[in-house]
């Protein structure tokens, strides 16, 4: 048995011998190789196109991302500014009815608080709807840049 792998082992050798010496003066032909350089030059550009169009998505990804959260920022600076400034006028309201001599002078002091703070309340709502509005269409924009940018690049590419 020995004997017969060694047999193989040799036949598969000298094949393989054969094999190179008779393929060493072989050419490519130049269409093939043409085809092939064509190929990976190609594939090259694709790649290229694809990397370049991924590393654009990711930053206007960033950018809507940064622009959501400063809006998201903005608005919760203003809702803290807000219940600060609520919260202010009523510790005063309540230390001005704490010093109150009388009921009839509470009353006053709580009517009055009250209808401050409606209109207080109504102005802040306001702002916030509309800074809510403004941070919702700077968000909106980015996302319309993006996508515009985006469909440009694909029908320039393709």
């Amino acid at each position: 048995m020995n004997d017969a792998f060694t047999k193989q082992v040799q036949d598969f050798t000298r094949q393989a011998q054969e094999m190179f010496t008779a393929g060493k003066d072989a050419k490519v032909p130049e269409n093939m190789s043409a085809f092939a350089e064509d190929a990976v030059a190609k594939s090259r550009e694709a790649f290229n196109k694809i990397t370049t169009a991924a590393k654009d998505n990711a930053k206007v990804a960033e950018d809507v991302l940064l622009t959501t959260q400063a809006g998201a920022k903005s608005i919760g600076e203003k809702i803290m500014s807000n219940t600060l400034a609520n919260t202010e006028a009523a510790f005063e309201a309540a230390q001005a009815m704490a010093r109150a001599r009388t009921f009839p002078e509470i009353a006053r002091l709580q009517a009055n608080y009250f209808q401050q703070q409606f209109a207080t309340v109504g102005a802040q709502s306001k702002e916030l709807f509309e800074l809510s509005s403004k941070v919702a269409k700077q968000t909106f924009d980015t996302v319309g840049q993006a996508t515009a940018k985006s469909f440009e690049q694909i029908k320039t590419q393709g």
